[in-house]
Parts: structure tokens; C-alpha cells; sequence
């Protein structure tokens, strides 16, 4: 399986604005550089917890089609499924409907269930599941502390823009504490 990022998030778990007064900036002359921050902070907190933090759109690649039309889904936390295409060894792509699959949230990892009576799977059929995955489409839909670690991490990198060697471990221990609830954990 093979995950490919299809859209990032239209917005940051932190607005500039938001985060600027957390920084006591009067000035704009550095919102790139914040800016930047920022984007890089979610990215460095969705590889600690192994979630998406605000919405954004990703593209499930199976080589093969699981004939059981059980799917586990590895990004988290899943909005919704936006496409499922079935392509055959031999023979084009077809979309399948809404009405032959199911999402499945009751338990972690999410899973897609397949309804293939209408369908037989045959080996060397190649399977995309489009799905829209985060905690939502605005900033105030992500948890407080982890939009808490972003703004901390953000102040961290700002402040010691590689004025202090860096340390061993990726994150500090208060972020980390943060972040701690949240984290999936690595099955493999």
C-alpha cells in the first residue's frame, strides 16, 4: 500500500496572525520565515502522532484488491472517502459507488469495507482509495495542545534558529508530553 499526498492542508493549524502575537512580532518582516515555521512545525507533529492535523487529501494505492473487501485504512483521523476506483489486471478503471462501500470509524485504524458481490477481485487488480483525512477544514477544529506544541515548537525554531546545536532527540519534553495523547502507535 502506498499512501501519495493529493492536496495539502488550504489552511495551518496556526493562522500567521495567531501566531505572530504569540511571538509579540509588531513587525511583518518575517511572516515568511513564521510562515514557514508553521507548515514545518504540522509536519513535525503529524510524523510524532502519525495523524493529519487539518484536513487534506490523500490517495490509497493497493496493488492487489483484498478479496475479504477489508482495507485497512493507515492515515487518521478519516473525514471521508471521496473515490474508490478498481482497476483490473485487464480492462479499464471503474469507479466504484457509494453504495459499495462502507467506512467503517468504530475502531483505530479506520477500515473501508468493500462490498464485492457485484465485483470479484482478481489477482493483479490494483485498488485507490481517495479520502479526505484530518481533524477538519479550520484551525479550531485540531486539539488544543497540539496546536499548543505547534506554537511552542514554532517559538522554539524562531528563537534559536540554529544558534544551538541541535539535540538527540527530535522534540523537546514538554512538546512531547503534548503530543503523547494523540500519538498512534507503530505497528511495525
Amino acid at each position: 500500500m502506498h499512501a501519495i499526498a493529493l492536496a495539502g492542508p488550504a489552511v495551518e493549524p496556526i493562522p500567521l496572525a495567531e501566531m505572530r502575537a504569540y511571538l509579540r512580532l509588531d513587525s511583518d518582516a518575517e511572516d515568511a520565515l513564521v510562515a514557514g515555521l508553521i507548515a514545518a512545525a504540522r509536519v513535525a507533529m503529524e510524523g510524532a502522532t502519525r495523524l493529519a492535523l487539518i484536513a487534506q487529501t490523500w490517495r490509497l494505492h493497493l496493488e492487489g484488491c483484498p478479496t475479504d473487501g477489508v482495507v485497512v485504512l493507515p492515515l487518521a483521523p478519516v473525514l471521508s472517502v471521496e473515490t474508490v476506483r478498481l482497476t483490473p489486471r485487464l480492462g479499464p478503471a471503474m469507479s466504484l459507488g457509494p453504495d459499495l462501500y462502507r467506512l467503517d470509524l468504530s475502531g483505530d485504524p479506520a477500515r473501508l469495507l468493500l462490498d464485492l458481490s457485484t465485483t470479484q477481485p482478481q489477482p493483479g487488480d490494483q485498488l485507490d482509495v481517495d479520502l479526505t483525512v484530518g481533524f477538519g477544514p479550520v484551525p479550531e477544529t485540531v486539539p488544543a495542545p497540539l496546536r499548543l506544541a505547534i506554537r511552542r515548537l514554532v517559538a522554539r525554531w524562531f528563537e534559536n534558529r540554529g544558534d544551538v546545536a541541535s539535540p538527540d532527540r527530535p522534540l523537546d519534553p514538554d512538546i512531547g508530553a503534548l503530543l503523547a495523547p494523540f500519538a498512534r502507535p507503530r505497528l511495525v
